[in-house]
């Protein structure tokens, strides 16, 4: 089985510093993820983001690494990644809800 290496996944990122400013530094968090060029979306409890998915691992690596940049001296990151063979967009997984 040959699975297209440039197909586009979903990759989910949840940083969560053990800080007082937990705001802030998810803020900085996401900051990354947005300067990164990825398509992104964020939620109250993760930020989506759609593309490559060594370029996602990586940005999700620098989201994480920013939260210590940021001040924190502990952070948990969760990343889950959402794939397919033919690849996914965070548009399709949403579009009937969104219609409503």
């Amino acid at each position: 089985m040959t699975i297209d290496p440039e197909r586009t996944v979903n990759v989910s990122v949840q940083v969560l510093p053990l800080h007082e400013d937990v705001y802030r530094i998810v803020g900085r968090a996401i900051g990354v993820i947005a300067e990164s060029g990825a398509k992104y979306e964020v939620g109250p409890m993760e930020t989506i983001m759609e593309g490559q998915l060594d370029t996602l691992l990586e940005v999700a690596k620098q989201a994480h690494l920013a939260c210590f940049e940021a001040g924190a001296e502990k952070v948990v990151t969760l990343i889950k990644i959402g794939d397919s063979t033919t690849g996914t967009s965070i548009e399709e997984k949403v579009a009937k809800y969104r219609s409503r």
